[in-house]
């Protein structure tokens, strides 16, 4: 069982291990954030955090935008497929407050096939459509 602490473990840190995902891996992206991933069933799933000055000057949001990925990713990590994960600040970023910038996290998880889309919350993301759900079918046009 994963624990829902964020150890040294569940951390990609070494400069080759970005290389390595930034060159190999697979990517998704907004507007606002990027998620590079390569699946690799030999470990739990680790995560990755880019987030430069270009984002935020300032050192306090740029360790905010970090801090809300970490939570997000600590309470997520058991429900996602084994591998490597590396989330990628835009200069838009900055601007969202925490529950967005959870749910563009969410929204890239779930796009890349990470996690199932039972598990997710009916929010949109930041800069995407909110899809329709069962309890919210889109209207029938009729006959015609």
């Amino acid at each position: 069982m994963i624990s829902s602490r964020f150890p040294r473990t569940a951390r990609v840190r070494a400069r080759s291990d970005f290389d390595r995902i930034f060159k190999h891996g697979r990517r998704v992206a907004l507007p606002v954030l990027a998620l590079h991933f390569q699946a690799d069933p030999a470990i739990p799933a680790r995560l990755g955090l880019a987030v430069s000055r270009k984002v935020d000057p300032n050192a306090v949001g740029r360790n905010r935008i970090k801090r809300i990925f970490r939570d997000a990713f600590r309470h997520l990590r058991a429900e996602l497929a084994p591998g490597d994960y590396v989330l990628v600040a835009r200069p838009g970023a900055s601007k969202l407050s925490g529950p967005e910038l959870r749910a563009a996290f969410e929204s890239l998880l779930k796009r890349a096939g990470a996690r199932s889309a039972l598990a997710l919350p009916e929010t949109a993301a930041p800069g995407t459509m909110p899809a329709a759900s069962p309890s919210h079918p889109l209207p029938d046009p009729g006959p015609g």
